[in-house]
């Protein structure tokens, strides 16, 4: 299906968690450890979240952490179930790809279960990281208690200093 416009807008601190919450809790199957689904709630109101919005609705956010000047992680992306293949997840990649270029970082990592533990959801989820242009770099062990962490990243378009 092709998306609606989406738009996409900076979230408050103040404001950002609670946005956040409802898109995390509509997809369980990917946030359903309580524990991690509330630690990544609290993250919106501390690092910079973006909101893609449908139709005035709430879509996905994507949160992202910048650890050092050239390097940045996608701490979170969500998108809410009412709008999985719509065209909402990679439009917040772009988005955050274009603001970090704008900030001369150089690369971009996610994590995500690793391909050693097979599991569906997670399969759609290395398949659209792969599809917005990432590389699996490494899979790791203990990163995560009981499940293998795979390590993807991505160089931007900027120039090398």
């Amino acid at each position: 299906m092709l998306p609606h416009a989406v738009s996409i807008h900076s979230a408050p601190p103040l404001d950002a968690s609670a946005r956040c919450e409802p898109i995390l809790r509509s997809v369980p199957e990917w946030f359903g450890i309580e524990e991690a689904t509330r630690g990544y709630i609290a993250a919106a109101s501390r690092l910079p979240t973006w909101i893609a919005c449908v139709e005035g609705r709430d879509a996905g956010f994507i949160t992202l952490e910048q650890h050092f000047p050239q390097a940045a992680e996608i701490h979170c992306i969500a998108v809410h179930r009412d709008f999985h293949g719509h065209g909402v997840g990679t439009a917040l990649v772009r988005h955050a790809e274009s603001v970090l270029q704008a900030d001369a970082v150089r690369f971009l990592q996610v994590k995500t279960m690793g391909p050693s533990k097979p599991n569906k959801g997670y399969a759609l989820t290395l398949r659209f990281y792969l599809h917005v242009g990432f590389t699996p770099l490494e899979e790791l062990s203990g990163l995560w208690p009981g499940m293998p962490c795979l390590i993807l990243v991505k160089k931007l378009g900027c120039p090398s200093p």
